[in-house]
């Protein structure tokens, strides 16, 4: 028997058919030469049906006029490639359906002629399961976006909550902190009312009890030559009467200044004249052997503040200097003006003040341990610290104990209304 033999020809037929992808083969004039059985079962043909068609009757009409061009395209270049590389293409069947494809071309010539081989595969699957995964991702997405809102409403109510939360919280704080403001204001309060009434009791008592005794001593001394010792006891009352009357002026200005019914008369006024009679007042209440050193030559100037607060503010701290130094010593007032402010300086040979008293000296009832001998209220300094302030001028002091004290205002020469 003979043996059974395959030409060239049966055996790239039996491979063609045996490739599992869709094969075309096209001519240059887009005609289909041959084609394998997976291409034409693809498609939904027999291949005698595919034989010399164009290669259109596969490809939806819509896209026949792109498709001609990119195929000449193709021919001319001569390179094998990827057809449709980055948009879709689609196959047409028989029946009219429409399916996705991917398509390699491969560009040969046999005796002079050229032709493309095109392997063609069908993926319907891949694509309805990547639009599958993209309608999975959407739909997660969706979940996560709507679970994403839930949290953040639910973020939102409990930052709400804490708000609110916190706000109660600063309330009841703030509630508290008033409560316990009022309470130490209460027993702020009820000190000084006690400090204020034994004060009282004491500074009035002290000096009544001496006018009391001068003006009965006073009564028994009617001879003529006996007027050296009446005038000496009606000094007496004469200064007790000073005390008081500036006690009383001390305790006026506080009540005034807390209730605000405090008015301040602003005027022009000649500062000579006003430190004339500081120091001619001041004079009354010396002690043997004092002196009162102050600038007899200085410039008039003319002010714009309240006279009768400047009169207080200075005549406090001179009489607080003739107070608190011994007898025989001197009291020195200098005054300094330039374009803006009036600076007076006063300073005394006295007792001085304690270190550790310092940061009290403006306090109201306050009194330096080694000034509780002396008559006084504690209320002075309070009062000048206090005027200086609403006149936008300033108190400073510098002090040594046993040594003497050396006080400072400075207040503007005309005040901005």
């Amino acid at each position: 028997m003979k043996p059974f033999t395959l030409s060239d020809s049966d055996v790239f037929s039996i491979l063609f058919d045996g490739i599992s992808e869709g094969a075309l083969i096209v001519n240059t004039k887009q005609e289909i030469v041959d084609l394998n059985l997976a291409a034409a079962k693809m498609f939904g043909y027999d291949k005698i049906e595919l034989k010399h068609q164009h290669i259109n009757t596969l490809i939806p009409q819509k896209f026949h006029r792109k498709h001609d061009k990119h195929v000449k395209s193709f021919i001319k270049k001569d390179e094998p490639r990827q057809m449709g590389a980055g948009r879709k293409i689609f196959g047409l069947k028989k029946s009219g359906e429409t399916f996705p494809v991917e398509a390699g071309l491969n560009p040969f010539e046999i005796e002079g002629e050229k032709y493309v081989m095109t392997l063609i595969t069908d993926i319907t699957k891949r694509v309805k399961t990547e639009q599958q995964i993209l309608e999975l991702n959407a739909s997660l997405e969706e979940k996560v976006q709507r679970r994403t809102k839930d949290l953040k409403t639910s973020v939102d109510e409990l930052s709400e909550l804490n708000d609110l939360l916190k706000d109660e919280i600063m309330r009841r704080k703030q509630a508290e902190a008033r409560i316990k403001t009022a309470l130490q204001k209460e027993r702020e309060l009820n000190d000084l009312k006690t400090k204020f009434l034994s004060l009282v009791s004491h500074e009035f008592k002290t000096p009544l009890s001496g006018i009391l005794t001068s003006s009965t001593l006073a009564k028994k001394y009617t001879k003529t030559e006996q007027q050296d010792k009446r005038d000496k006891h009606l000094n007496t009352i004469k200064n007790k009467v000073h005390y008081l009357t500036s006690i009383l002026n001390d305790f006026l200005s506080v009540e005034r200044l807390e209730s605000g019914k405090f008015t301040y008369k602003f005027d022009h006024f000649s500062l000579l004249n006003l430190i004339n009679e500081v120091v001619y007042n001041a004079n009354v209440t010396l002690k043997s052997g004092q002196i009162i050193n102050y600038p007899q030559d200085i410039e008039d100037v003319e002010l714009y503040q309240d006279r009768n607060v400047l009169e207080l503010i200075l005549s406090n701290l001179l009489n607080n200097a003739i107070k608190y130094s011994k007898e025989d010593t001197t009291i020195t007032l200098d005054i300094n003006i330039d374009k803006k402010y009036l600076n007076c300086k006063i300073t005394d040979e006295g007792i001085g003040i304690p270190d550790k008293d310092k940061q009290h000296i403006f306090e109201r009832y306050f009194r330096a341990e080694n000034a509780l001998l002396n008559q006084g209220t504690g209320i002075g300094l309070n009062i000048i610290k206090v005027h200086l302030d609403n006149l936008g001028g300033e108190i400073s002091f510098e002090s040594q104990e046993n040594k003497g004290s050396t006080f400072k205002i400075k207040l503007p020469i005309k005040h901005d209304n």
